[in-house]
């Protein structure tokens, strides 16, 4: 297991859209793991295997307080989004130093491939319901700032610039 290097926003790879894992195997697992690792020390709720370089539908998300319950998803999609909403301050490893507050659905159901390969269909609410998203847009290739205002999102990868600039 290995912590692996984010890319840097504005890096092609994060605006393309992922390929579809075609099976779950022993690296799609191992990868998985690493994404973990790489997670946790971020520390952060979730990661996509676009995150770091790996052009596939690949996810993990863990909103656990003890940590060691991330749910690792291949291929997910939203079945079905609440009405309600809730706002949630995101960030990204892509785009270091800077956060902007997202307003999301409050629950949604997915279905993707669990760790044994079996199609799951699951219901995330909370925070897991807002990293479940946050990873399927990175996976379409999605930033959490898209949905911010065209001006909001401006400023802040303009602030994101000036951050990395002063490094």
């Amino acid at each position: 297991m290995t912590v692996r290097r984010c890319l840097p926003w504005p890096d092609p790879i994060l605006r393309k859209p992922a390929a579809d894992v075609a099976e779950v195997t022993d690296t799609v697992r191992a990868l998985w793991a690493d994404m973990i690792d790489t997670m946790d020390a971020m520390p952060g709720y979730g990661l996509a295997a676009v995150q770091i370089g790996v052009a596939l539908r690949l996810a993990v998300v863990d909103c656990s307080d003890s940590r060691g319950q991330a749910v690792r998803l291949a291929n997910p999609e939203v079945l079905h989004a609440s009405g309600q909403f809730r706002e949630h301050e995101e960030a990204s490893p892509n785009l270091p130093g800077v956060s902007a507050v997202v307003k999301r659905p409050r629950a949604v159901t997915v279905r993707f491939l669990n760790e044994q390969g079996q199609l799951e269909e699951r219901d995330f609410v909370g925070l897991w319901a807002t990293s479940v998203q946050h990873q399927i847009d990175h996976l379409a290739g999605k930033m959490y700032f898209d949905h911010l205002s065209p001006l909001k999102r401006k400023m802040l990868i303009a602030k994101a610039e000036k951050l990395r600039r002063l490094q």
